[in-house]
């Protein structure tokens, strides 16, 4: 009964600092957003821009520069990060998906040039995470979070006025019509330029946070971001709808992230090798894609049930056989076995149910 209070008990503490990672990483989803969904671009600047963040965050709180501050800096470096791409993609006509691959590329060499090195340690250093552990009796995790929240509310109100005005409007049209917003006398070039440097720079402003809450900055940090990104901004769409006003949507999104890292960290804590994680991002993406197609096709649908079973049972079962004899090849293959093979006969009733009320079909 121990064995599972605790289990229980680690598998809490691991959703708790999934959630606090997912509301920091939310920001940067926020500004994916903007570019992928409203500007309707393709950026892979954010791999580069959020490790900019980081770095920038880092090195100037290594500078003794106050924490709170160094993420206005980092903003200020993901916007003209973002900037950089709009002017290579509007004033160099170079394609928007090879404009983002220049300037992440070129970001990796700066953000070594910010840092000085591969990374840059933040032990000892005051952080927005100390400072509020400092000052309120709850934990690191918990300090994330409310953190993250604050700084994530203020970006999607911000966010939801700006869009409200007359720019913020004409970068909604060209992403839905750029052709219509040149002929009615609007500057695309200068709106894509905009909503380029906007986005990235909240994709900055997350790196920061995520780099205090980690306690250190590192080069590599942004790498995949953009498909995180993506993970969360369908979990999100699929889960929460993306139906609604433009502030719904936006929340959606922060609460999309949330639900990937609390996923992840689950299924890691099932068991699942950390090596594994990018394998698990593409089913995940893949099974939120495909959702609006399983709701259409109910044998789809049944199959779909079935294997999620079934990866679950698997987990369940080879963690249980790893807890009960650590080192028993036999019990961990029999363990194996008797999950793929559970798979497997719910696969094989479902087929045969289908091809019996074919033949009863037939027959009438």
């Amino acid at each position: 009964m121990s064995t599972f209070a605790a289990f229980f008990s680690s598998m809490g503490t691991a959703v708790q600092g999934a959630a606090s990672q997912g509301v920091l990483w939310g920001v940067m989803t926020l500004g994916l957003y903007i570019t992928y969904k409203v500007l309707d671009f393709a950026d892979l600047t954010v791999d580069g821009s959020f490790a900019l963040g980081g770095a920038v965050s880092a090195t100037l709180i290594v500078g003794g520069m106050d924490p709170f501050l160094t993420l206005i800096a980092a903003l200020l470096a993901g916007m003209l990060a973002g900037a950089a791409t709009g002017l290579l993609h509007t004033k160099l006509q170079i394609p928007g998906i090879l404009a983002g691959i220049l300037t992440m590329i070129a970001l990796y060499s700066i953000n070594i040039r910010i840092i000085g090195a591969a990374n840059v340690p933040l032990l000892g250093e005051k952080t927005v995470i100390t400072a509020i552990t400092d000052t309120l009796p709850i934990g690191k995790n918990w300090a994330a979070i409310l953190i993250g929240t604050i700084v994530a509310g203020a970006v999607i109100a911000a966010l939801y006025w700006f869009f409200g005005t007359e720019i913020g409007c004409a970068i909604r049209a060209t992403g839905s019509n750029e052709r219509m917003v040149r002929a009615l006398g609007g500057s695309t070039d200068q709106l894509k330029i905009i909503g380029l440097a906007l986005g990235n720079g909240l994709v900055a402003l997350s790196g920061g946070l995520v780099a205090q809450s980690q306690g250190y900055g590192d080069v590599g940090m942004g790498t995949g971001t953009i498909v995180i990104g993506l993970a969360s901004i369908i979990i999100g769409e699929v889960i929460f709808g993306a139906g609604g006003n433009f502030a719904r949507r936006l929340l959606s999104v922060v609460l999309g992230s949330v639900v990937y890292r609390v996923i992840i960290a689950m299924v890691l804590r099932l068991g699942l090798k950390s090596t594994d994680l990018k394998l698990l991002t593409a089913v995940i993406v893949a099974l939120a894609l495909s959702i609006p197609v399983l709701r259409r096709d109910k044998d789809l649908r049944v199959y779909g049930i079935v294997l999620l079973a079934g990866a679950v049972l698997y987990l369940l079962l080879v963690n249980a056989a790893a807890a009960l004899a650590p080192g028993n090849a036999t019990l961990l293959f029999a363990a194996r076995f008797a999950a793929l093979g559970a798979t497997a006969a719910g696969f094989g009733t479902i087929w045969l149910t289908g091809r019996r009320k074919m033949a009863a079909i037939l027959k009438r």
